[in-house]
């Protein structure tokens, strides 16, 4: 990433690569790993979170640490991640 012009294309495709590496590191085919973490929490909490939500709230967790200090490029990258897979989520319980 050293072309400032290019910086937010590199920043998605580090996000979309990041997705497929989650999986390879985790022996799974995709990491879609919210829907079960949803479930377990509304379980222990009694509450009605969706996957999109879930995702969501993983996106407000990186712009909240994205906010101060030195930029964390990984806050962005894994910002971008979440936002993309919660747009699959809502597209696909949206239908």
């Amino acid at each position: 990433m050293t072309d400032v012009s290019e910086l937010a294309t590199d920043l998605l495709q580090s996000a979309y690569d990041q997705i497929g590496d989650r999986a390879a590191e985790r022996d799974t085919e995709t990491e879609r790993s919210m829907s079960s973490t949803v479930n377990a929490f509304n379980a222990l909490y009694g509450t009605n979170l969706t996957e999109e939500q879930g995702w969501m709230f993983m996106v407000f967790l990186k712009a909240a640490r994205a906010k101060g200090g030195r930029v964390r490029v990984d806050d962005y990258i894994d910002g971008s991640a979440y936002f993309a897979l919660a747009g699959e989520a809502a597209i696909k319980s949206r239908r």
